[in-house]
């Protein structure tokens, strides 16, 4: 019961916060240049000045902004997000076709850093000044320097063009008429390289955090006293280090869940996959307002929600928090 009134504390901390993002992100496309009606008229080559007048107060764009800034948190509170002119149906039909893609990436590419980082980090504090720990933190480095989109590039030259391994972009081969198993497979394909791109930048993080943990944990009085216990060594590091040297790898993985949303954009972008971060940049271009709030508020809410369940991990593994509990 504590547990959960602790998640429940920091999740009532997020509502706000997400209200000031949406606030923010619709003072701030006020400043940008064109607006819906100025994409649309682009769209089909062009209109006059009451075409233009007339489809501004159609989708409301004649009013005052804190009266649209109004009339949008109404809505938002009736669950409605509004409705895109430029795709023509509703912001929430959009985002839902889109949103798959963008879960599948930042699902795959946290399994991959959180996995091989806690592995690579728990070899390189057991070999420490070895030549696997040397050779683990330095790749780490080179991993965590490199830029994202290059590392997109450069995965696409070697393994889609030069050995041609691996598809170069797409979530699914075009006409393929795959269904089940096969099907999955193909997508499974297609994700590996954007996952990759997009999942060993934090893994090189987790890494590092993990090694500097498991080296700090193991110093600490209790770990010295299952030693002279006579506990074996394997055990000491599964039931006393790992657990609490896992403790600042939980709460950068709340942190970096905006981070990974963020890094979605460039790397969808580079793959060519239709997800949310293609989905916002297509609609900053094309200054489709609503569909770009939607983006935020379904990504902000992502981002809550897996603060919340990290929250409630943390509270479990933090023996202090358990210790209240009894």
């Amino acid at each position: 019961m504590l547990l959960l009134r602790f998640a429940l504390q920091r999740l009532a901390i997020s509502i706000p916060s997400l209200l000031l993002i949406l606030i923010g992100v619709f003072i701030l496309l006020q400043f940008a240049p064109g607006d819906t009606v100025d994409a649309l008229l682009a769209q089909i080559g062009g209109g006059d000045s009451t075409l233009a007048e007339q489809l501004r107060q159609f989708y409301g764009l004649d009013a005052p902004v804190t009266v649209q800034l109004g009339r949008y948190l109404w809505r938002l509170a009736q669950f409605d997000l509004g409705y895109s002119a430029i795709y023509g149906k509703p912001v929430a039909e959009v985002i839902l076709e889109r949103l798959p893609v963008t879960l599948l990436l930042m699902v795959s590419s946290l399994l991959v850093a959180v996995v091989g980082g806690v592995l690579l980090g728990i070899i390189a504090a057991r070999k420490v000044n070895r030549w696997q720990d040397t050779t683990i933190s330095t790749l780490a480095l080179l991993f965590y320097a490199t830029p994202s989109f290059w590392l997109g590039v450069m995965a696409v030259v070697l393994f889609s063009i030069h050995l041609d391994w691996l598809p170069a972009g797409g979530l699914e081969d075009i006409g393929g008429g795959l269904h089940g198993w096969q099907r999955a497979v193909d997508i499974a394909r297609h994700m590996v390289l954007p996952t990759l791109t997009l999942g060993l930048i934090f893994l090189s993080v987790y890494v590092r955090i993990m090694r500097a943990a498991m080296l700090e944990v193991a110093t600490l009085d209790f770990v010295r006293t299952a030693r002279a216990k006579g506990v074996s060594e394997n055990r000491i590091v599964t039931r006393h280090i790992l657990r609490n040297a896992l403790l600042p790898l939980v709460t950068l993985i709340g942190l970096h869940a905006g981070t990974m949303l963020g890094g979605s954009v460039i790397v969808e972008s580079v793959f060519t996959l239709p997800g949310l971060g293609r989905l916002a940049y297509d609609a900053v271009m094309q200054r489709d307002l609503n569909t770009l709030l939607g983006i935020v508020f379904i990504s902000a809410l992502l981002v809550i929600v897996v603060n919340f369940m990290v929250d409630l991990l943390y509270a479990r593994l933090d023996p202090r928090i358990r210790a209240k509990g009894h």
